[in-house]
């Protein structure tokens, strides 16, 4: 019996029955090829179909030239993409999903890169995409999107999608039409609240008139608070309402932040949980006709349980929680939300690589943009089970073992500390990443429910893996610091000089607590992500003096993918870190490190009690390269030091493969 009973409920949009509450939003997934729709994005959406979502909001399209944002959207203005979602809505409804496609245009936070087009906007402003300006249209112009607009939804219409959710979130060209800030026009489509949400209106109507009376609409808004220029919550109470007093809009999904403030749109660990139900309470005040649904940070069954109770919204978008578990819903409404494998908001794999132009995954879901290929979450029993012994409780590990558990084969997963997850562990030490330490309990979980033998304070030596009687070995041994101190940007020191003089770590000694510091540290961030970041601001919570010196321009560079290296820099300077950018380290004296300017050659010694070394680390790979008579596979950090979604990838992969 399931504890979620609102969540579970069922509720209805002009006749169609959604089985659920829970929504799997509209996001950029980036995997159409050529603007189609083809077997890798199909295969997403029909997973968390299968996997019980009550509705589906597929991949934004754009509706207009003007409005094309990343490289891997669907074709705009196209019949082509037909068929083919045809076949993707067909299989997805037969699964006992609703299916509605978001319609965007994202105003003058366009890409000139990807479109070749000017960026259409109601006054002309800034980008805040890039660094362009954008072209006021004209009163014919206008026409020309709206038309844009309704003939998208008609296409959905054709597509099969049984609505279509009209964007007007995070200061696109519909927020950019309602906002006095962006809209300084002076004719009938600005200055007064009628005129500024005329186009809007006008865009609905026409979709409501082409697509008859049994066609959801849905409205995509945000709230953003970071900017006095952004609508107020009064204001965008004001605007629903007028929407929804023409009772064509059938549910308004109310997210958080915008361009001005972006980190809030997919809100990482760094943000906290439930952002836009103050907001979402205050819409279902105001409307009577349209159901709210709350996004941004709705991450848990409990959390969009206690959404609904509390009576803040009438459905919950769950998406980066069903990237995670795609199988979500399903196990929510059999009352098994203990086996949900819960989103860690780390962003890297979804946002991240969206971010970069890929196809979107996730951290530790490996089979996120392959369920084409791999099935999704649903394992297919090997033809012969056999015995699988795996060295090392890691990301790769611990991802083999249960995936290989799962198809049925014997598994023994062996880990010389006491507790599983290797560094990754370490990471959910680190300030606001419990989550990690919540997927390693899951883990654990699923292992007594498998039936895998887990042995902790094991190391098993050559010999005793060699006479051990399990027919396949997986080596995920992980990898150890290098204590060399070498610096990828001094390639010419095969070490740091002064090294050996003691009193420099690795941010794992420190994250254990194995470092004697002292009070002032300096922390050198090579990788310039979470290893570097995270410890620096473990340490500073500590009550360390900390000086983060990098090569890079700014610190956690190569977290910025995942919006949340502003956060993690204003908190560091609250706790009164200091940053040294373009910098390296040319010499560690025992009591403090000379560092120089890589842009001047200047150089400087900074007082230090402390060096933490955040290089890349060696692999720990002291096995033969087979052991006779047992198929034998490396994976992980053992195979070659990477971020951690990869050994999640690679354990997947390997499993598959037995």
């Amino acid at each position: 019996m399931t504890q979620h009973a609102r969540l579970s409920s069922p509720l209805t949009l002009r006749g169609h029955v959604l089985r659920n509450r829970i929504v799997f939003g509209a996001h950029t997934n980036n995997m159409a090829e050529g603007g189609l729709p083809l077997a890798r994005q199909g295969a997403y959406w029909l997973e968390r179909a299968l996997g019980g979502a009550g509705m589906i909001v597929t991949e934004p399209v754009p509706a207009h030239r003007t409005g094309v944002l990343t490289r891997g959207n669907l074709a705009h203005e196209s019949d082509e993409v037909i068929p083919h979602f045809r076949a993707i809505t067909e299989k997805v409804k037969a699964a006992g999903a609703v299916i509605v496609q978001q319609i965007y245009h994202v105003g003058a936070h366009g890409d000139s890169d990807l479109s070749f087009q000017p960026h259409w906007s109601p006054s002309g402003g800034p980008s805040y995409h890039d660094s362009d300006g954008s072209h006021a249209m004209t009163e014919a112009e206008i026409d020309e999107v709206l038309e844009a607009h309704a003939a998208a939804a008609r296409r959905a219409q054709a597509c099969g999608f049984q609505g279509v959710e009209v964007w007007a979130a995070y200061h696109s060209l519909i927020d950019q039409f309602w906002t006095p800030w962006s809209n300084q026009r002076t004719d009938q489509w600005g200055g007064s609240l009628e005129n500024r949400t005329r186009f809007s209106r006008e865009l609905i109507a026409r979709i409501r008139r082409d697509c008859g009376p049994d066609f959801i609409i849905g409205l995509a808004i945000s709230y953003s608070p970071g900017y006095s220029v952004s609508l107020s919550a009064d204001e965008l109470c004001e605007i629903i309402a007028l929407h929804d007093a023409m009772g064509d809009v059938d549910y308004v999904t109310c997210g958080y932040g915008s361009y001005l403030e972006f980190e809030g749109i997919i809100p990482a660990f760094t943000e906290g949980e439930k952002l836009t139900t103050p907001m979402t309470q205050r819409l279902k005040s105001v409307v009577k006709h349209a159901r709210i649904t709350s996004e941004a940070g709705v991450r848990t069954p409990d959390n969009a349980e206690t959404i609904l109770a509390a009576g803040e919204a009438d459905l919950v978008s769950i998406v980066r929680g069903q990237i995670a578990d795609p199988h979500l819903a399903r196990k929510v409404t059999e009352g098994r939300a203990e086996d949900i494998r819960g989103c860690i908001s780390c962003n890297q794999m979804c946002w991240g690589r969206r971010s970069r132009d890929y196809w979107i995954s996730c951290l530790i879901n490996p089979s996120v943009g392959r369920e084409w290929e791999w099935g999704g979450d649903r394992f297919t029993a090997a033809g012969v089970a056999k015995s699988v012994l795996v060295v090392g409780a890691g990301p790769a590990g611990l991802e083999a073992a249960r995936a290989a558990a799962e198809r049925g084969h014997k598994v023994e997963i062996v880990e010389a500390l006491p507790v599983i997850g290797g560094q990754f562990r370490l990471a959910g030490m680190q300030p606001r990443r419990a989550q990690i330490l919540d997927l390693m309990e899951w883990y654990e979980r699923q292992f007594a429910k498998l039936g895998a033998t887990l042995r902790l304070n094991t190391f098993l030596d050559e010999a005793e893996i060699a006479a051990h009687p399990a027919e396949v070995v997986v080596l995920a041994t992980g990898s150890l610091p290098d204590e060399t101190g070498f610096q990828r940007w001094q390639p010419h020191l095969a070490s740091l000089p002064g090294v050996e003089l003691g009193g420099v770590w690795s941010p794992e000694a420190a994250m254990r607590r194995e470092a004697r510091l002292g009070d002032a540290v300096v922390l050198y961030d090579e990788g310039s992500n979470w290893r570097g970041v995270g410890t620096a601001w473990t340490l500073a919570e500590r009550g360390h003096q900390v000086v983060i010196v990098t090569p890079e321009p700014y610190v956690g560079k190569e977290i910025s993918r995942t919006a949340a290296d502003g956060a993690a820099r204003r908190r560091l300077a609250k706790l009164g870190v200091k940053f040294l950018t373009e910098h390296c380290l040319t010499r560690w004296h025992g009591n403090g490190v000379t560092v120089k300017n890589m842009l001047t050659g200047d150089e400087e010694t900074l007082a230090a009690s402390g060096l933490v070394m955040s290089t890349t680390n060696r692999s720990f790979d002291p096995w033969p390269e087979a052991f006779q008579g047992k198929a034998t596979h490396r994976i992980g950090d053992c195979a070659a030091p990477r971020l951690a979604a990869y050994a999640f990838h690679e354990g997947r992969k390997v499993a598959l493969g037995l």
